[in-house]
């Protein structure tokens, strides 16, 4: 079985709740999964409309997607739980469970760089993010546990995002400027660059050890 990241919510009323009603019915974990590339394809949507939508169209638009990128989270959280609690686990689970999620991520994060007007930018914190799952990914191929440390880690990236779109949309009606967004995405290139950086290192650093038969 594969190692699941820590998340307090899994423990909640509502997501347990949640689970046992999807594992009951013929929804699948992997519909599941691929519904938050949906999620992530509307949050795009909304980010790339607010290039000079209006402050009352571009508020209404960061606010919708600040809440595509939780729907995102919420289908992340539930694929499993329905999988593995609800024992409707299936042997292509390991592509679903991954693969949707580094197209949301790239989806998202290119959005947000349209928004801000530097596409690069948002291509970049993608690609870093698509590279810190490669890394986690690599280290479980080679037998160790998967590596889920941050600082900006898939749950923080998508936090940072929320409280940019939401701090955007207070700024869009207050005084028509864009800087939440560009702080927010700023932010998540960095964090995610470093955590890229800390588990490449972590990762040799448990190659090297003693044992391995490494080089």
């Amino acid at each position: 079985m594969a190692e699941r990241r820590p998340i307090a919510a899994r423990s909640t009323g509502w997501a347990q709740a949640a689970a046992r009603w999807l594992a009951g019915s013929r929804v699948t974990p992997n519909q599941i999964s691929a519904s938050s590339m949906g999620f992530a394809a509307l949050a795009f949507g909304c980010l790339w409309l607010t290039r000079g939508a209006g402050p009352s169209f571009d508020a209404a638009l960061l606010c919708a997607a600040a809440l595509f990128c939780q729907l995102r989270l919420v289908a992340n959280l539930l694929d499993g739980m329905v999988a593995l609690e609800g024992g409707k686990g299936g042997p292509t689970g390991p592509f679903w469970n991954e693969a949707p999620d580094r197209v949301a991520d790239v989806m998202i994060l290119a959005g947000l760089g349209l928004a801000v007007g530097m596409p690069w930018l948002g291509c970049l914190a993608g690609a870093l993010a698509v590279g810190t799952a490669y890394l986690r990914e690599l280290g479980r191929a080679e037998g160790l546990a998967a590596d889920f440390c941050g600082p900006m880690a898939k749950p923080q990236r998508m936090a940072a995002v929320t409280a940019g779109c939401v701090g955007g949309a207070v700024e869009a009606l207050a005084w028509g400027t864009g800087w939440a967004l560009l702080a927010a995405l700023g932010l998540v290139a960095l964090g995610t660059g470093v955590t890229a950086l800390r588990r490449a290192l972590r990762l040799i650093r448990a190659l090297s050890l003693p044992g391995r038969g490494g080089t």
